[in-house]
C-alpha cells in the first residue's frame, strides 16, 4: 500500500515507521518547513536509508519512507489510506482531498487496535476534558501492584502502535493490559477501536475550535465506549458522562459503573469516611461493599489530595476492578504512584503563602477543579483561550479569591469576565507575553497575598503564545518561587 502520514510529530513518525517496517510505501506530509521540521524529516530518512525496516519503494529507501515539507494539504498521488496525527483538524484540506478520491483518513490509535496480534493485550481505555494522565498513570500502578505486565500508553505520551508492534518480541514478555490514554482527536479518529472497559472523566467545553462544537467533542469522547466488553466507567457528579454510556452500543453483559466523591450507590465506587468503597464488583452489591483503600493512600507524603485527584483514583480503581484486581492491590497501587510535575504541584511555602504549579490546567474545568481545592488565593492566569470564555470559572471561584495576576495573549477575556463577576478582586494585567512574565508575575502574586493564601498557577488556557508547552510555564513559576525562596533566606 501507497500510505500517507499526515505530521512529522511524535506520532506521525511513530507511525511512518511501523507502517514501512510493515512493507508499505509511505509519504510523510507535514505543512511546515522549519528547523525543526527539517531535523525530524531527517531523522526518519536517515532511519529509513539504513534498511531498519523491510519493504520497498521508489525512493531509493530500503524502507519506503520519503518526507514532504510546506505542503500538508495536497493529497500524494495514488494514496491508498491517510494515517493521521491526533492534532490534524477534520476539515484539512488534505482530507477533504481524500474523500474526494475515496480514501480512507484514520489515526494511529486505530492502525495500532487493526494491527495487534490474536493474544494481544487487554485495553483498558480513559478520556475526559481532564485528569486522563493521571488517572491512566494511576491504573498502570494498581494493574503493577496486582503483577501484570503493563504500560501506560497512548496520549500520554508513548506511541501505542510501537507497543502493539513490539509485543512479545525478541523474547520479552508479552503485555498482560494496556491502560489507555485516549483524547478526543484520537477517539475521532479511530473507528474499529472496542475497549475491555474504559472510563469518561468528566466533559467540559474544550477544543471546540477542532470540534465545531460541543456535541461534536462529547461524541467523538463517547466513541470510547462503543463496543465495551466488561464496563463502561462514568462519573455519577457528571451527568453528561452517563448520558455517553447510555448511548453507546456495548457487548451483551457490559454494565456501567459509576463513580462518586459521596456514598456510592450499587454498582458504584465512592468514598465512605475516608475510605475508598467498591459496591459494584462484590457478590451483593445490594447489601455489601468492599474496601479498597484510604483516601490517605492517594499520592501519600504530597498533603491532602485534592477531590479531582480522589475522583481519578475512584475511576483507575474500578478500570483495575473490572479487569479482576484484587482490592489491596489498588491499595498498593495507590501508594506507589507519584503525580507528575505541573499538576497541583507544590513548590514552596514562603513567608507563610503556599506556591503551587498545576500548569497542566490548560482549560477552564482544570482550573475550576484546581481553584476548588484551595480556601484563598492569589490566581495566575492567562494564555491562549482556545476559544473558552471564563464567565462561569469566575463565577464559581470569585469568593475563594485574594487577587489575580493576568499573563499571556488572551488575559483580556479572563480580566473581563472578573469585571462581570468579581470586580472588587484586585486584578494585575502584565501587558506582555515573553517568557521573563512569569518572574514578574509571581512577584505581583507575592504582593497580593497573605499568611495561609495559596498563589496558584492555574492559567485555564494553554501556553504556546509565549512558552514551548504548559511544562516550560510551570518550569517558569517554579524557577521565579525559588527565586523567592532565595531571597526569603
Amino acid at each position: 500500500m501507497h500510505i500517507t502520514v499526515a505530521g512529522l510529530g511524535v506520532s506521525g513518525s511513530s507511525a511512518a515507521r511501523a507502517l514501512a517496517g510493515l512493507g508499505a510505501r509511505v509519504t510523510v506530509v507535514d505543512g511546515g518547513d522549519g528547523d525543526k521540521q527539517r531535523a525530524a524529516a531527517a531523522e526518519l530518512e536517515e532511519w529509513a536509508a539504513t534498511g531498519s525496516a523491510s519493504g520497498t519503494g521508489g525512493t531509493g529507501h530500503r524502507a519506503g519512507i520519503t518526507v514532504r515539507l510546506g505542503d500538508g494539504d495536497t493529497l500524494p498521488e495514488g494514496t491508498d489510506l491517510v494515517v493521521t496525527s491526533p492534532g490534524w483538524k477534520p476539515t484539512s484540506p488534505l482530507f477533504t482531498a481524500a474523500a474526494a478520491a475515496g480514501v480512507d483518513v484514520v489515526g494511529d490509535v486505530e492502525i495500532a487496535w487493526r494491527l495487534r496480534g490474536p493474544d494481544a493485550a487487554a485495553w483498558l481505555g480513559v478520556t475526559g476534558t481532564n485528569g486522563k494522565t493521571t488517572t491512566v498513570r494511576m491504573l498502570a500502578s494498581i494493574l503493577e501492584a496486582e503483577g501484570l505486565h503493563t504500560m501506560a500508553v497512548g496520549n500520554i505520551g508513548t506511541p501505542i502502535i510501537d507497543v502493539v508492534l513490539g509485543q512479545g518480541k525478541d523474547g520479552a514478555r508479552p503485555y498482560d493490559v494496556l491502560a489507555v490514554e485516549l483524547s478526543s482527536y484520537q477517539l475521532h479518529w479511530a473507528p474499529s477501536l472496542r475497549a475491555h472497559s474504559a472510563a469518561v472523566l468528566n466533559l467540559a467545553p474544550d477544543h471546540l475550535d477542532w470540534h465545531g462544537s460541543m456535541q461534536a467533542y462529547a461524541a467523538d469522547k463517547g466513541r470510547i465506549y462503543e463496543g465495551n466488553t466488561v464496563a463502561c466507567v462514568y462519573n455519577v457528579a457528571d451527568k453528561a458522562t452517563e448520558e455517553l454510556v447510555r448511548a453507546a452500543d456495548v457487548e451483551e453483559g457490559c454494565r456501567a459503573i459509576g463513580f462518586t466523591l459521596g456514598t456510592p450507590g450499587p454498582s458504584q465506587l465512592g468514598v465512605v469516611e475516608g475510605l475508598l468503597v467498591d459496591r459494584a464488583f462484590v457478590e451483593n452489591r445490594q447489601k455489601q461493599a468492599q474496601e479498597l483503600a484510604e483516601v490517605a493512600d492517594i499520592a501519600p507524603g504530597s498533603g491532602t489530595p485534592a477531590p479531582h485527584n480522589i475522583a481519578n483514583a475512584l475511576a483507575a480503581a474500578a478500570l483495575a476492578r473490572a479487569f479482576g484486581v484484587r482490592p489491596a492491590a489498588v491499595r498498593d497501587g495507590l501508594r506507589a504512584f507519584h503525580p507528575d510535575a505541573h499538576r497541583i504541584q507544590h513548590i514552596a511555602d514562603v513567608g507563610g503563602v503556599t506556591y503551587i504549579d498545576d500548569s497542566k490546567a490548560t482549560n477552564t474545568h482544570a482550573a475550576e477543579a484546581s481553584l476548588a481545592a484551595y480556601e484563598h488565593i492569589v490566581w495566575i492566569a492567562g494564555g491562549l483561550a482556545k476559544g473558552a470564555t471564563f464567565d462561569e470559572l469566575v463565577q464559581k471561584s470569585a469568593a475563594r479569591l485574594r487577587g489575580v495576576v493576568l499573563i499571556g495573549a488572551d488575559r483580556a477575556l479572563i480580566r473581563e469576565a472578573l469585571a462581570r463577576h468579581a470586580p472588587e478582586v484586585p486584578v494585575v494585567d502584565l501587558d506582555r507575553t515573553d517568557t521573563g512574565a512569569m518572574s514578574q508575575a509571581v512577584r505581583e502574586a507575592t504582593r497580593l497575598a497573605e499568611p495561609g493564601d495559596t498563589v496558584l498557577l492555574a492559567p485555564a488556557c494553554a501556553s504556546m503564545d509565549m512558552f514551548v508547552n504548559y511544562n516550560k510555564r510551570g518550569d517558569a513559576f517554579a524557577d521565579a518561587v525559588r527565586e523567592l525562596t532565595a531571597r526569603d533566606h
